[in-house]
C-alpha cells in the first residue's frame, strides 16, 4: 500500500517536515540517509556548538539539536528508515523510490537531501573537523574559540571573500588562501577584501597540511610557483570552495538549476513534478542555515498536506 508521504533527508528541513506532517496525521516515513552526501542528520551532525538556532540561549550541540528534532518527529508517529535511496520513478503515480533492499510507493514526496560542502582532500581535515575546521563561517565564526584569534579561509569566489570579511568581526586577523593570483569574486567584493586591514592575502598557494594537538593550531601552505613551504599559526580554517547539492540519485527526474539545485516554484516548495516538494539546502545555495532549512521544511510539509487534501489522498 502506498504511503501518504515520504521524506528523503533527516537534517533540520526533513525533520521539521516530518514533525508537521506527522502532527497532521499523515504518518510520514523519513529516509534518513546513511552514507551518500554525508551521514544521517545532515551537516549539523559535524557541528560541535550551535549558538544561532532560536530557543537555545546558551547554545546547543549540533547532534543534540538533531536528536531532539528526531524525537519530536517520532513522538507524533514518524517512521524512520536508516538507508539511502538509489532511484526514484516519477513517471506514474503513486511515485516509487527504491534501493537494493526495498521499494516504497508514496503519493507525495518531500526531498530534503541537503548539500555537501566541498572540502580539501587531506586526512588532517577530518582530524580537525569541528576542532577548528568548518565549512560555515556564519554558523561557527562567532564561537569563543575563534574570537580574537588568527584564522584562515580558503577559496577564491564571492563566498570566500564574503566569509573572510564576516570573520574579521571576530578574528584578530583572517588569512585568505587562494591557489591563484586572480579571484573569481566580483570586483566589488575583491576591493572590500583588499581594503580590509584585518585580511591578509596568501595567493598562488595551496594548503598542504593542518596541524595541531587536541585542536587545530595552524596551516602549512605551499606556493604553487616557487614551491616554498610556509607555516601560519591559526585557530580556525573555513572551507569556502563551494557546495554540491545531493541530487545525483534522481538521475534527471526533476528540473535543476545550472548548479544542480532543485528548482521550486517560489513562494511554494513545489518542484517540476506535481506532488514532489523540496526544501532545505538542496534548494538553497544562498543562506545554508539550519533555521532557514527548518523554515522551508515547514513550508514543504504544508504544501504537501494541502496537495494531498486537494487530490483526496490525505
Amino acid at each position: 500500500m502506498a504511503k501518504k508521504i515520504v521524506i528523503i533527508g533527516s537534517g533540520p528541513a526533513g525533520l521539521t517536515a516530518a514533525i508537521y506532517t506527522a502532527r497532521a496525521g499523515l504518518q510520514p516515513v523519513v529516509i534518513e540517509g546513511f552514507m551518500k552526501g554525508g551521514q544521517a542528520g545532515g551537516q549539523l551532525m559535524t557541528t560541535t556548538e550551535v549558538e544561532n538556532f532560536p530557543g537555545f540561549p546558551e547554545g546547543i550541540d549540533g547532534p543534540m539539536l538533531i536528536a531532539n528534532m528526531r524525537k519530536q518527529a517520532e513522538r507524533f508517529g514518524t517512521e524512520f528508515i536508516l538507508e539511502d535511496i538509489d532511484r526514484v520513478d516519477f513517471s506514474s503515480k503513486p511515485f516509487t523510490i527504491s534501493n537494493s533492499s526495498r521499494t516504497l510507493a508514496t503519493h507525495a514526496l518531500i526531498l530534503a537531501t541537503g548539500a555537501s560542502a566541498r572540502i580539501l582532500d587531506l586526512p588532517s581535515v577530518k582530524t580537525f573537523w569541528g576542532k577548528g575546521v568548518s565549512a560555515c563561517a556564519t554558523c561557527d565564526g562567532a564561537l569563543p574559540i575563534f574570537r580574537n584569534q588568527q584564522i584562515a579561509v580558503i577559496g577564491g569566489g564571492d563566498s570566500a571573500i564574503e566569509e573572510a570579511t564576516f570573520l574579521t568581526r571576530f578574528a584578530s586577523k583572517v588569512l585568505l588562501v587562494h591557489r591563484r593570483k586572480e579571484f573569481r569574486a566580483s570586483r566589488a567584493m575583491q576591493n572590500r577584501a583588499f581594503e580590509n586591514p584585518k585580511i591578509q592575502m596568501i595567493l598562488d598557494s595551496v594548503i598542504e597540511e593542518i596541524y595541531g594537538s587536541q585542536l587545530m593550531e595552524g596551516i602549512r601552505t605551499k606556493n604553487a610557483i616557487t614551491g616554498e613551504i610556509s607555516d601560519y599559526p591559526c585557530r580556525g580554517l573555513f572551507m569556502a570552495i563551494g557546495h554540491t547539492p545531493n541530487t545525483a540519485f534522481m538521475q534527471g527526474a526533476l528540473e535543476l538549476d545550472e548548479k544542480g539545485y532543485i528548482k521550486v516554484r517560489h513562494p511554494s516548495t513545489a518542484t517540476s513534478v506535481e506532488g514532489v516538494f523540496a526544501c532545505g539546502d538542496v534548494i538553497d545555495p544562498h543562506y545554508r542555515q539550519a533555521i532557514s532549512a527548518a523554515g522551508t521544511g515547514c513550508s514543504a510539509a504544508l504544501d504537501a498536506e494541502r496537495w494531498l487534501q486537494a487530490n483526496n489522498l490525505g
